[in-house]
């Protein structure tokens, strides 16, 4: 390998700017992946301050990752257009903008439409992210450990997004997890306005905002219909009306890729096995981390009564099992393939997750054991996932790749979310038993229970904490379950799904390019 690469539109790279280069995009990265989990810490205290209720609570989390996968699809085609340096600059001055508008946010509302706001920067910024990477390393060897790096980065930020929340609210007031951002983001513009390759991309390239909508859409309406089902109260007209505004936005959508010359997303593309099982698993992983790291962060301070802080920590184990396997599966992908480590990584996920599952009561050093050998699986399925996509796409669709694959953490994260914990509110409100005479908010949740007992006294508040918590264990429980089966089906299929591997060429014919 020479000592300097050339990239198209760019001058020659050495290998300090290379290096340089996967600094300023992993930055970028981390602060998108640290906001996707600090609110886990933060919503009780910013929820009291607001007076959000139950729905608004919902959307303050669900807004950023919805409003974010609706978008990725288009970012990444227009980076494709106006060159991926100069939307990764654009997405990270709107993330900064949208990190003012929510830190002084004054109501429920204003503070949901700061969350939409932090969405669009970051859809603008991580297609760009990982097409920089594509176009910066041109060795296969070095690509590997920098999409290894990059991979690892969305891991630690949702990881230590917990910690984050925790340690700031312990010395700040809750604005202060969306002010911390400003100051790495001016960091980052200035490192990658320096050091990143720029290139105007294919102007003739057009962008597809109606697509975009469709998508989201599709997302709103199904995680409202999936809400609205394993709520307390479920309206069946509302569900029906959200689920068929999903399958709208998603049917149109489809038709309508189908028959453009430049699509947001080439299904071309997976048709190559490789990229689909790095599809599949990029969104199985995320969906585990996501959906387990809200349930146990809630029970870690609900029940065991650990501090934000604490509870952040604990959680934190997988960020430190996930980093150096992250790398190193990176470095030695091309050796062993991408197939082999997604799911051997999955299937370690699976474990850790399972481990986790059945040692609730055991000492917390048997969560952290099962965390970090759920944060190794992930690391390493995410790394190969990465490079499974990333590498077999053709460069012309680096950005439709890189948010192809981008679609698939974000949805793997609304759905372990949406999904995970809907079941664990689902479970709660249908096994809980109040005890005679308890208030009706009972049956609302855990925390509403807990703020309940606090006005009760003696055995009154005991029995009431009792069956609350007995109650929140059996969702708790039967969301775990729930991760572990899903991973362990997700890694099986990666190891024994055989169809034929389509023609390098392939993906590039059909893009209508």
């Amino acid at each position: 390998m020479s000592d300097v690469t050339s990239t198209a539109g760019a001058p020659a790279l050495t290998p300090a700017r290379r290096w340089l280069v996967l600094a300023a995009v992993s930055a970028g990265l981390l602060l998108i992946s640290v906001d996707m989990t600090v609110l886990y810490t933060a919503l009780p205290t910013l929820s009291a301050d607001l007076g959000a209720d139950a729905s608004q609570r919902l959307w303050i989390i669900n807004a950023y990752p919805l409003v974010m996968a609706g978008l990725l699809l288009g970012a990444g085609t227009l980076g494709d257009r106006v060159g991926h340096k100069r939307m990764y600059l654009i997405g990270l001055v709107l993330f900064g903008l949208a990190s003012l508008v929510a830190a002084y946010a004054a109501t429920p509302q204003m503070l949901i439409a700061g969350r939409a706001f932090l969405a669009v920067g970051a859809a603008a910024m991580m297609p760009a992210t990982l097409s920089l990477i594509r176009i910066t390393f041109t060795d296969e060897h070095e690509r590997g450990i920098a999409i290894g790096v990059w991979g690892t980065m969305a891991m630690v930020g949702a990881a230590v997004g917990p910690i984050v929340g925790g340690l700031l609210l312990a010395y700040f007031w809750w604005g202060s997890v969306f002010l911390v951002n400003v100051p790495i983001v001016l960091a980052a513009l200035a490192l990658a306005a320096v050091v990143a390759p720029g290139g105007s991309g294919g102007a003739e390239r057009p962008w597809d905002l109606l697509g975009s909508v469709q998508v989201m859409a599709g997302l709103a309406g199904a995680v409202y219909a999936i809400k609205e089902v394993t709520g307390p109260a479920p309206d069946a007209m509302v569900a029906f009306v959200a689920l068929a505004v999903s399958v709208t936005g998603w049917w149109t959508f489809v038709r309508r890729q189908s028959g453009r010359a430049y699509p947001l997303i080439d299904f071309a593309l997976l048709r190559d096995p490789r990229i689909l099982i790095g599809v599949l698993a990029a969104a199985m992983a995320m969906f585990a981390v996501a959906g387990v790291q809200l349930v146990l962060t809630q029970r870690l301070q609900l029940v065991l009564d650990l501090t934000p802080f604490r509870a952040g920590l604990v959680v934190a184990a997988m960020a430190l099992g996930a980093l150096p396997v992250g790398i190193t599966a990176g470095a030695l992908l091309s050796r062993l393939g991408t197939r082999p480590v997604i799911g051997a990584g999955l299937l370690a996920t699976g474990a850790g997750t399972a481990l986790v599952l059945v040692t609730p009561h055991a000492p917390l050093s048997w969560t952290v054991a099962g965390l970090l050998l759920a944060g190794a699986g992930t690391g390493a399925a995410m790394t190969a996932a990465s490079a499974a996509i990333v590498g077999h796409a053709p460069e012309h669709r680096a950005g439709m790749a890189s948010s192809v694959e981008e679609v698939s953490y974000e949805l793997g994260s609304l759905s372990g979310v949406a999904i995970l914990g809907s079941v664990l509110a689902a479970v709660y409100t249908r096994t809980v038993v109040p005890p005679p005479g308890a208030p009706a908010g009972t049956v609302e949740g855990l925390d509403e229970a807990r703020a309940i007992a606090s006005g009760m006294e003696g055995d009154a508040a005991a029995a009431l904490l009792e069956e609350a918590v007995r109650a929140f264990d059996n969702g708790y429980r039967a969301t775990l379950l729930i991760a572990t089966v899903v991973l362990w089906a997700s890694g099986v299929f990666a190891l024994l799904y055989k169809r034929r591997a389509v023609p390098e060429e392939a993906p590039a014919q059909s893009s209508g390019t």
